[in-house]
Parts: C-alpha cells; sequence; structure tokens
C-alpha cells in the first residue's frame, strides 16, 4: 500500500521548523528555505525602470540545494504551506517561494503565526489563507525604491568622493540625524546658572534636612549670576526662617504598555547593553522557539518586528489570573489594561509578550542562555506590569521662607510597590527627590540656618545620540519601520559614517561630507518628512489604495532629473574628505594628530607621513581608576584587533588586563573592580591581589592569555 503524501510546511529557519514539526505531528514535513531564496541581482540595478519598474528576480546561487530539495518536496506534497514571518518580508518571501518552485495557486496555502505554541500553531494551520498581493506589492517597492536609490547613487560617490561608499534612503536620513545632532552641539552656547542649598535644623526636637531655593514667595526664579546668589544669601543669612506651606499627599505612578519593536531596542540598550541587532538576533530565538524541561519545544514571545500595542483577550485574561494568583487582588487594577497604538502604526501584531505569561523567568532559566533569560526577563517583566496596579508614592512638599524668599524641600516614599513588583521603570526623566525622608514639620514652625551652599552650573548641549536614542527618534519622526531600525544602525556604524565613542553616536568626516553632499544634491533623499511621508506611501500600498508602481513612478521623475544635475554640477570635482584634527600632539614632531582608519579601525597618525609615520590608539576613558597607582584607566587596542585595558602612565606604571573595568568599588578594599569581557551579563570582581576579596585569573572564568599574546599591543593602524 502507497505511503500517504505529507503536506509540506515551509518555515525560515532550522530552528522554526524544528519546534513546529513537533507541534503538527507525522502528517507534515516542514523543512527550512533559510530566508530568501529569490532576489534582486548584485551585480546590476536588476529594475527595468522603462517597463513599469520591473524587477529582474533570480535564484540565489548559494541555495542552489535548497532550492532542488524544496521543488522536490513541495511536488511530491499535496499541500504546501508557506509559513515565513508575519510581516511583509515574510509575505513576499513566501510569494517567491511560490513563484520560484511552481506551486500552483491550488496548492498554496499561507500560514502565519504570532506565537509559536503549540496552539496557535494548530489553529493556524487549520484555518489558511492566499498570498496577500498587497503586503508583497509594499515590499516590493520597499526594494525596488531603495535598490534604484543605493545603485544610482553609490556609483556618483565613488567617483566624486571614495571607492566603496554607498548611500540609501533610510541610511542616508539616519546619517543626517546624528550631523545634525553634532551641529546643535558644536552651535550650542553654555548659559550660567546657579544652585543654592540651605540646610536646615529644628530648633524643637531633631530634624536636619536641606531646602532649594526656589523663588521669591511664590514666584519660581532663577538664579543667573554669582552677585544674584550673592543678594539671596545677604537677605536671608540672618534673617529668622521658618516653615510655611506644607503639602502632603500621593501620588500615582502607571506601568509602561508592553513592548514594541522600537521600545525593547532601545531598553535592551540601556539595561542590557545589547545593540539593536544583537536584541532582534536574541528575540528571534525566542520566537522560533527553546527547549523547556517539563514544556518541550516552546516559542517563549510573541512576533518581535511590530509597532502595535495592541493584546489579545486570552493574552489579558491570563495575565490577570496570574497576577491575582501571584501577587493578590490588590496588585490587579480590576480590569484588564488597554493600551493605544499611536496612529500610523501599521498594527498587523500584537505587543511583543510572553505567549505563556505562567512560564515565569525563573522556571525557565536554566534552558536558556544568559542573554536569552535577560531579554525574556525583560520582556516578560514588562508584559505582566503593563496589567498590574499603579505604585503609589506618598509625596510631602515644604516650602521655607526667609526675608521674602522660598526654599523648598521635597521627599518621595513608596506606598504600595504596584506593578514595580515586578518591572522598575524609572528612566532618565526620573525625579532627584532626596532619598532622606523629611522630619515631621509644622506650618509656622521657626527652624534655624545651619549653612548655605551654592554651585555654579552650567547649561548642558543636547547629549549626541545613542543607538537607543536614534532609534527612538527615528520613531517619532516616522523613519523606517520595524524591521528597519536595527540594519539601518548597523550600517551607518559598520560603514564608519557614524563613529561609536563609548556609547554614543557621532559623525565621522566622510559621514559628514556625504551629508553636506546629500543635502546640497539629492535634498528630498535626506529630508526627513520626504522620507517619513514615503513609509506611510508603503502602508498605502500595503494596504491596497494605491498601486506600488505609481509610487516609485512619482519618486523616480525628481530623483532621475536631481542625479542628472547632480552630475553636471560635479564634472570634474573630487570631494575630500578632510582628517579629522584632535587636540592630541604627536610625540614625534609636534603636529596635531588626526583620525585615520585601519584595518582594525579608527586610530589616531600623524599627517606628517612619510616623514613621519607615528601612530597611537584613540584613547577612550574607562570607568573607574587603575587598582596599582590611580590614575586614569585607557581603552587600547592590540595588533590582532583585541581591546584591552592600561593604566594612562603605560610602563612607568605596568597596569594592563584583558578584563573590563567597571563603575563599581570593592567593598572590601575600595579600589575598581572588572568583569569578564565578552556579552552577557558579567559579575564584577576584585583585581588587588593584596585584598580578601580578590579573585585569581585563573578563577575568572577565561582561557588565559599566553605571555606572547599579551604583549602584543602595538599600534592598530598599519596601513596610511
Amino acid at each position: 500500500m502507497a505511503q500517504a503524501k505529507k503536506d509540506l510546511v515551509i518555515v525560515e529557519s532550522p530552528a522554526k521548523a524544528r519546534t513546529i514539526e513537533k507541534y503538527l505531528g507525522g502528517k507534515y514535513r516542514v523543512i527550512a528555505s533559510m530566508g530568501h531564496l529569490r532576489d534582486l541581482p548584485k551585480n546590476k540595478l536588476g529594475v527595468d525602470i522603462d517597463n513599469g519598474f520591473t524587477p529582474e528576480y533570480i535564484p540565489v546561487a548559494a541555495r542552489s540545494d535548497v532550492i532542488e530539495e524544496l521543488k522536490k518536496r513541495s511536488g511530491e506534497a499535496k499541500v504546501v504551506y508557506l509559513a515565513t514571518d508575519p510581516d511583509r518580508e515574510g509575505e513576499a518571501i513566501s510569494w517567491h517561494l511560490k513563484e520560484l518552485l511552481g506551486i500552483p495557486d491550488e496548492k498554496a496555502r499561507r500560514v502565519t503565526f504570532n506565537e509559536i505554541t503549540k496552539k496557535v500553531v494548530q489553529e493556524s494551520i487549520a484555518a489558511p489563507r492566499d498570498i496577500d498581493q498587497d503586503l508583497v506589492d509594499a515590499q516590493q517597492a520597499r526594494r525596488v525604491l531603495d535598490r534604484i536609490v543605493g545603485y544610482k547613487l553609490s556609483p556618483l560617490l565613488w567617483r566624486k568622493v571614495r571607492r566603496g561608499l554607498s548611500a540609501g534612503r533610510v541610511q542616508s536620513v539616519a546619517i543626517r540625524m546624528v550631523v545634525d545632532r553634532e551641529n546643535e552641539i558644536r552651535a550650542f552656547k553654555p548659559e550660567e546658572y546657579w544652585h543654592l542649598d540651605a540646610t536646615l535644623d529644628r530648633i524643637e526636637g531633631d530634624g536636619t534636612f536641606s531646602a532649594r531655593y526656589f523663588g521669591e514667595g511664590e514666584k519660581k526664579r532663577e538664579l543667573h549670576t554669582e552677585a544674584e546668589v550673592k543678594a539671596v544669601i545677604a537677605d536671608v543669612e540672618k534673617a529668622p526662617w521658618e516653615i510655611g506651606e506644607v503639602k502632603r499627599g500621593q501620588r500615582q505612578r502607571s506601568p509602561a504598555p508592553p513592548f514594541i519593536t522600537s521600545t525593547l531596542q532601545q531598553e535592551a540598550s540601556r539595561r542590557l547593553g545589547m545593540t539593536p541587532r544583537r536584541t532582534m538576533s536574541i528575540a528571534q530565538q525566542l520566537y522560533e522557539g527553546v527547549d523547556i524541561t517539563d514544556e518541550g519545544t516552546v516559542g517563549l514571545i510573541t512576533y518581535m518586528r511590530t509597532d502595535s500595542l495592541r493584546l489579545s483577550e486570552d493574552a489579558l485574561a491570563a495575565a490577570g489570573s496570574f497576577i491575582r494568583s501571584r501577587y493578590g487582588s490588590e496588585y490587579y487594577p480590576g480590569k484588564p489594561r488597554r493600551y493605544k497604538t499611536k496612529a500610523g502604526a501599521q498594527d498587523a501584531h500584537e505587543a511583543i509578550r510572553p505567549s505563556d505569561v505562567n512560564l515565569t523567568p525563573e522556571r525557565v532559566k536554566k534552558d536558556l542562555t544568559a542573554e536569552q533569560y535577560r531579554l525574556y526577563r525583560l520582556i516578560w517583566g514588562r508584559f505582566t506590569a503593563s496589567q498590574m496596579s499603579n505604585a503609589v508614592y506618598d509625596n510631602v512638599v515644604i516650602d521655607v521662607l526667609s526675608a521674602g524668599h522660598c526654599f523648598k524641600a521635597n521627599h518621595s516614599e513608596l506606598r504600595f510597590p504596584g506593578y514595580t513588583a515586578v518591572y522598575e521603570d524609572h528612566g532618565d526623566d526620573e525625579d532627584d527627590a532626596p532619598k532622606k525622608p523629611l522630619p515631621d514639620l509644622r506650618e509656622g514652625e521657626s527652624v534655624k540656618l545651619k549653612k548655605l551652599a551654592s554651585e555654579q552650573k552650567f547649561t548642558e548641549p543636547p547629549a549626541r545620540y545613542t543607538e537607543a536614542t536614534l532609534i527612538r527618534a527615528m520613531e517619532e519622526k516616522g523613519i523606517g519601520r520595524p524591521s528597519t531600525y536595527a540594519p539601518t544602525i548597523s550600517t551607518i556604524t559598520g560603514r564608519e559614517y557614524v563613529a561609536k565613542e563609548g556609547k554614543y553616536l557621532k559623525p565621522t568626516s566622510l559621514g559628514e561630507v556625504i551629508t553636506q553632499l546629500m543635502e546640497e544634491r539629492f535634498p528630498d533623499i535626506v529630508d526627513l518628512k520626504f522620507t517619513a511621508r514615503m513609509e506611510d506611501r508603503l502602508d498605502e500600498i500595503e494596504n491596497g489604495k494605491i498601486p506600488w508602481r505609481d509610487v516609485l513612478s512619482d519618486f523616480y521623475g525628481g530623483f532621475d532629473r536631481e542625479l542628472s544635475e547632480a552630475e553636471k554640477a560635479l564634472d570634474c570635482v573630487h570631494v575630500r574628505v578632510p582628517d579629522e584634527v584632535t587636540d592630541e600632539k604627536c610625540e614625534k614632531c609636534g603636529r596635531n594628530l588626526v583620525v585615520k582608519t585601519g584595518r582594525f579601525g579608527r586610530f589616531l597618525a600623524c599627517p606628517g607621513y612619510p616623514e613621519c609615520n607615528f601612530t597611537k590608539p584613540i584613547v577612550i576613558e574607562m570607568p573607574g581608576s587603575c587598582p596599582k597607582c590611580g590614575s586614569r584607566i585607557l581603552k587600547r587596542t592590540s595588533k590582532k584587533g583585541n581591546a584591552y585595558y592600561a593604566c594612562e602612565k603605560g610602563a612607568a606604571c605596568g597596569f594592563m588586563t584583558w578584563d573590563v573595568p567597571v563603575k563599581d568599588r570593592c567593598p572590601s578594599c575600595g579600589k575598581s573592580m572588572f568583569k569578564l569581557s565578552g556579552k552577557g551579563q558579567r559579575k564584577p570582581f576584585c583585581v588587588n591581589p593584596e585584598c580578601e576579596a580578590f579573585v585569581p585569573e585563573d578563577k575568572r572564568g577565561y582561557r588565559r592569555r599566553s605571555s606572547g599574546e599579551e604583549k602584543t599591543v602595538a599600534r592598530p593602524g598599519e596601513t596610511k
């Protein structure tokens, strides 16, 4: 008797294939396509502009064996389920698979999984649909649009600036944002202001407290000069002090909504030190499935590329039940919290959440890698907290009056933790209320001045973007979509248009030159509003409101004209990228060193090459101090490109280590602590041999480097 044909399910990754095959059983064969199997050619434009922007798709040569296997299996199958990711890119991959493998319409079925759990997988397979051509067309439009911009602009940059450069529709705008922020910083003029703090004692009873100058009576006043400060001091120094209004009350703090792609990347960067690309890679693993003890293979989170705050009714009900049973009814607000998705979001998927809230981070920790655990804990905590009661704080604000001037003291103390029992979301906007409780002061009570302390301050320029804050700014301005944030950041840093200094992004000279050229010759490409409107047009294609070729046609007319005008204007012109000059001096000839790029990244070099060949690493100051002599610790790069950390005094001190300095101090000896290099959360340790908490090198958990390796700490740049 002939064996019954198995239905074929095609997914993108092997991990996803293994998970889904376990859920579906023996009637189905699940195979991974390993991503795109058909794409535009790499060595030419691959778009027939004169024939309605028709793309030329070809099979990916490196995937020929996968293509042959899928053709064979799809030919044998009764039904082929195309189960790629539930977004535009996934829809397009399914469409390409159908076309490439020659699967007839009646045999092809499209299924998507917002979460990879047995229930959802089986329900989705039971309710397939046709491929959504509007989604496919939206992805085609983006792909063709970006191909035209990249392949038309990049050769111009090669000829006029430097070979190997590239331009991109979203990446060029991201670079401009970093450049604009740098220009803001350069143009910033600091303004002087002063703080004036009074330390006061109760006359009757114990209690010392501090109050900060507020103004004259109820009118707030800023102190801008030392003369103004001295005038206030002269008024109050000998005058009586008394307590004015005492305001006591409660403040409630609501939980943050569950994560969307951009907020997950921001929080993972801020809390876990993960790059956006790493965050999405780990999230993909959690989504596709992990082997959990007593549970089997489980997709732990919902799909991670989303801009929607919507949550399913099942998830809301499960969260409410979990919170009441684990924390008590007072921790549940009585009904589900629903969050409003911002206008313009695609809203194709739920917010990022655990697929099963009962799978707590502690329960699955032993089955996860360190990075998987930390990211899952973040996602689980944020979702669970989003359905919990408000945190309640007792607030007290006290006015202290003297000679017509008002000083204010305030304190906030947690009364009921609410959602903070699960997820602390203190951010940059956290108030600076003193932690020490205030005495039980009464209105009209006299107090005595103990001392006055003034401090000169200056307004700070806007901070440079970090990866996280750049993503937030891109999202706010409508630049890109959830799937593009991480690749864009990786592109602009990887191609050295933008450099990372610590956690901050700074434009390189190359990035500034490219941005200036683009602003002069291709203003639409780097215009933030134009780019945001283009994203809206792509959304309209997805919603079936406009043909995709019309969007490309509308764009191309102006772009082609700008390209022709730029070619004429830049005829016989070569744009020079100036060296980035630093304040550091060449130790051989005294010239100001400039920033160069070599095989191992950026380094400092003398501009007098070849007469002077002096080079040195770029100095990055690390937290903490040298445990031998107390000087600064600097980050260096070895000849092999490895980072190491050394005392700024060099051979005069002799301290160097491959371990990373941290801001924490050893509680036993007070010296700076260190942690292992590499990804993931690492526990700090003490490297002071004279300390009782000292951790020897062979106990720190890594392969000990050879003495030859440790001596390889020469200049990072070998080519000029």
